[in-house]
């Protein structure tokens, strides 16, 4: 594979097939090149360099006896047991506003016309927008939580089925369809398995440990006691025990949980 570098902003690689082909130089390759990905996103290709670094999973972390118990929410996207919370806009009010127009709009234009090539264009480069940022939220914060832990637990969430629609059948039709399509809407819009793919990526870089765990009850159970009740969680964000008064970030607490599920502390 014979890549070469043109200028500052600009190379070209050598692709069976299709000869030379330029690309935007964003990152010098380093190490061995192994295989090029050419992928088209909307109105853009992409090229992807797979290089061998030579570099290994370290055995074991740099800070053996530390972990943290991860929350993906949809109120906040990550929230930790150590009582971190990241969150990121990755839709702004324009652009709910703007996609909303292009899909109204997308609907009502034939098949296979040139305004309708316009207008999934104009729609492709929005999304791909936010695409990019959900992806970049996953990656900066799994690189932060890897490299601070030894251990990092989730919840074992099976993302397709919890997304799936609740339409039923025309014999059986479902129930809470409005409720069910926007809850499905603000799983998907946060990134939930997006996010752990970056962490497993991450960990190969750390010696970091991926442990996942049943998340059944862990947004219902009291951490410091033990009580699981529905009426523990007043709000999305607000957890109040019932029964010894605890009171905490709903998802704060839910990752605590998920912590004690899969990790121990050598100290007890």
């Amino acid at each position: 594979m014979s890549i070469q570098r043109l200028g500052r902003k600009w190379g070209r690689l050598k692709l069976p097939k299709l000869g030379w082909v330029r690309f935007r130089w964003s990152r010098s390759p380093k190490g061995t090149v192994r295989s090029v990905t050419v992928s088209r996103d909307g109105a853009y290709w992409y090229v992807s360099i797979l290089c061998e670094d030579g570099q290994t999973t370290p055995r074991a972390h740099e800070r053996s006896d530390s972990a943290v118990g991860i929350d993906r929410g949809v109120v906040v996207a990550v929230a930790t047991s150590d009582g971190d919370l990241f969150n990121r806009t990755f839709h702004t009010p324009k652009e709910h506003e703007c996609e909303r127009r292009l899909r109204r709009r997308l609907s009502r234009q034939h098949k296979g016309s040139a305004n309708r090539a316009r207008t999934q264009a104009a729609l492709s480069k929005l999304t791909g927008r936010v695409r990019a940022r959900r992806a970049d939220f996953a990656a900066r914060t799994a690189r932060v939580l890897c490299g601070q832990n030894a251990v990092v637990v989730l919840e074992k969430l099976h993302t397709t089925n919890m997304t799936r629609s609740a339409k039923g059948t025309v014999d059986a039709p479902g129930t809470h369809v409005r409720q069910k399509a926007g809850l499905n809407r603000a799983i998907l819009a946060r990134g939930w398995h997006g996010f752990k793919l970056a962490v497993v990526n991450a960990a190969r870089r750390t010696g970091t440990q991926i442990v996942e765990v049943n998340p059944a009850y862990t947004s219902q159970t009291c951490h410091p006691c033990g009580h699981v009740a529905p009426e523990n969680r007043e709000s999305p964000s607000v957890f109040r025990c019932v029964v010894c008064g605890y009171r905490a970030h709903a998802d704060v607490n839910a990752a605590r949980n998920t912590r004690a599920r899969g990790w121990t502390s050598p100290s007890g």
